[in-house]
């Protein structure tokens, strides 16, 4: 069966708000993390890294971004999942493969630190202190998938996934952080468009 018009975009807003509960928990455990980002978006295509710093100012919470994008879809099965199902379908029928598997990826950028106004490098100080937020950042994401995703489905078995490669990005234009893909499947569950030709 046919994915849902909404099926895809339904997922990425509900990983959205996984990973952003789970940093503020994260900065609520941990002193001096900060939380989740104030922006935080659904984006098309690849992220644009432009909210390194403090958009929002300091009484709307943390700057950086969180985003989460689709990298790329491809048919899969039940069984062979998330490989690629390459059978030939019909070719007078709706016959769309059972499973899709679409690969997301999470992003947390947050501020990197930066040459002062007299060129000299970011201090060992400085340096280790972003570290240990992206380092945070880095496990918190990687345990909020594992542990939100099974919930993302009506399904009674839950939703199946592959956590895939973490790394890290930057310091890139002022802009450090956290990479994180996943796959996830997504059973079709409606029907075929009425206006196909048999």
């Amino acid at each position: 069966m046919p994915l849902s018009p909404l099926d895809l975009h339904d997922l990425t807003e509900s990983v959205l708000g996984c990973v952003c509960a789970a940093l503020q928990d994260a900065a609520d455990e941990v002193a001096g993390q900060p939380g989740c980002p104030c922006r935080t978006c659904v984006v098309p295509g690849n992220v644009a890294w432009d909210w390194c710093d403090d958009p929002c100012g300091t009484t709307k919470g943390p700057g950086g971004q969180l985003s989460v994008n689709v990298v790329r879809m491809w048919p899969s099965d039940v069984t062979s999942f998330p490989a690629e199902n390459r059978t030939v379908m019909g070719t007078r029928h709706c016959t769309p493969p059972p499973l899709t598997a679409a690969e997301l990826a999470v992003t947390v950028l947050r501020c990197a630190p930066t040459p002062d106004e007299q060129g000299c490098p970011p201090t060992c100080d400085e340096l280790d202190a972003a570290a240990r937020i992206t380092h945070i950042d880095a496990v918190t994401v990687y345990n909020s998938l594992y542990c939100c995703l099974p919930g993302t489905s009506a399904r009674r078995r839950g939703r199946q996934f592959v956590v895939g490669q973490q790394r890290l990005v930057g310091p890139e234009g002022g802009c450090v952080g956290v990479e994180q893909r996943v796959t996830v499947a997504l059973p079709g569950c409606a029907p075929c468009p009425t206006g196909d030709a048999s």
